[in-house]
């Protein structure tokens, strides 16, 4: 910031200098000229012929200088086969004029003097009762102008080099204070971690509080990461925890049943390891972002896998076709998976699937049928602990309805079991935060 403010700084100062300097040097110069030609009108003014012809002034030039040698000033007329008229300062020399011949007043510099450059004043007169063509001119030396010229840039130079570094100054100092804020920042970020804190309790200036609200709200969802990751860890452990004991148990006493056992508690802790990867899948696809999913593309996808399991069973579903939800693709397919299959393991054959069933709801609400024997109420809580199965005749893991209940509740979502009023068996009730609402996080 500092660099282009100080790269800007010398742009514009550098721009506005060289026009200002433009600008008095061409008053100095016009000035300058100004008076060159007021003494050439002078001149010209002054001048008569004598009977020989010969130009002479009825009034002398009022400057004393035309008449101190080689004072800095000085005239001459000049004509047509006539001898130059010069004044008393140019002594023995005389003026190399260019000798235009139309009415207009010529201004232009000359250095025939090598030590002395000059500023001449030319225009040619034809001077009444006379034939000849008269050239006027009036030369001053540049000397003057000169040094005005070169003290007007010295104190140009000297005034912009100080408003430059005042100007650099202050954009250091505004930029100094203005981070002030973004510093305190840090050194509230450092005092955080040093202390152990897990959010920037201290005031801080209006500027970055929406930054300090981001900041805490970022440690907050990191510490609930953190959280969840020990709680699922700790789950596992606790969970993997039995079966090796048994199996350590079986292993040392030599068990007649060591393969079975083995095989039982090698297929208990796959049902928990299953369980806890689907978790950790589920959460990490959630911290990717916002995801947008339709609810029918999942359903029906889900309905033609379903239905090479279960072709005898009938498959219906209607609803919002428009329905979307904030949920990853892949975990709304293996929520849905899970529900339907249910439905038409233990239904009679038909399942319906009913997309936005409440569509006044926050969430979208999608109901899941079945024409079956339904789970009675008191058993409809229990059903979703892990490995919880009422029905041990038909293969399964336990796992289906507790990965739904945790995938839909990582999503800010639930699910609950009632009995279907149309079809008589059991209808599953799943809620998940529509696409445009923003999905709560646990």
């Amino acid at each position: 910031m500092m660099a282009i403010a100080a790269g800007w700084i010398f742009i514009l100062l550098l721009a506005g200098g060289f026009a200002l300097d433009r600008t008095l040097t061409n008053l100095v110069e016009d000035n300058f000229d100004d008076q060159l030609e007021y003494m050439l009108t002078a001149m010209i003014s002054s001048a008569e012929l004598d009977n020989a012809g010969d130009v002479y002034f009825i009034r002398p030039m009022g400057d004393q200088r035309f008449l101190e040698p080689n004072s800095g000033l000085y005239w001459q007329i000049s004509g047509e086969g006539r001898e130059d008229y010069p004044s008393r300062s140019l002594w023995d020399r005389s003026l190399e004029i260019r000798e235009y011949r139309d009415d207009e007043v010529h201004l232009y510099d000359s250095r025939q003097i090598a030590t002395e450059p000059m500023r001449i004043a030319e225009r040619s007169v034809m001077l009444p009762g006379s034939d000849t063509r008269w050239w006027f001119a009036v030369a001053a030396s540049r000397e003057e102008m000169d040094y005005q010229i070169a003290r007007i840039r010295s104190i140009l130079i000297w005034s912009f080099a100080v408003l430059g570094l005042g100007l650099f100054g202050m954009a250091v100092l505004q930029n100094w204070v203005g981070l002030g804020p973004l510093r305190r920042v840090r050194a509230a970020i450092q005092k955080m971690r040093s202390t152990g804190a897990n959010r920037i309790e201290e005031p801080l200036p209006l500027e970055v509080e929406p930054l300090v609200e981001e900041i805490n709200a970022l440690l907050a969802h990191t510490t609930r990461q953190a959280e969840e990751a020990r709680t699922h860890a700790g789950n596992l452990a606790h969970a993997l925890k039995t079966p090796l004991t048994v199996l350590t148990n079986a292993a040392t006493a030599h068990a007649d049943d060591l393969a079975e056992t083995t095989i039982r508690e090698a297929r208990t802790m796959q049902r928990h390891v299953d369980h806890h990867l689907a978790r950790a899948r589920a959460v990490g696809r959630r911290a990717v972002g916002h995801a947008r999913t339709s609810v029918c593309e999942s359903a029906e996808a889900v309905r033609r896998a379903v239905e090479r399991l279960y072709s005898e069973t009938r498959f219906d579903i209607a609803g919002n076709r428009g329905a979307t939800v904030a949920i990853e693709r892949q975990d709304l397919d293996e929520i849905l998976g899970n529900l339907i299959e249910n439905a038409a393991k233990y239904g009679g054959g038909s399942v319906f699937v009913t997309v936005d069933a409440e569509p006044g709801c926050e969430q979208c609400v999608i109901w899941v049928e079945d024409d079956g024997m339904g789970i009675p109420e008191e058993q409809r809580t229990r059903i979703f602990d892990r490995g919880a199965r009422l029905d041990t005749g038909k293969p399964g893991t336990g796992l289906g309805l507790a990965i739904v209940r945790d995938v839909a509740e990582i999503y800010g979502g639930s699910v609950e079991l009632t009995e279907s009023e149309d079809l008589g068996g059991l209808m599953s009730v799943l809620s998940l935060p529509r696409a445009d609402q923003p999905a709560a996080s646990r």
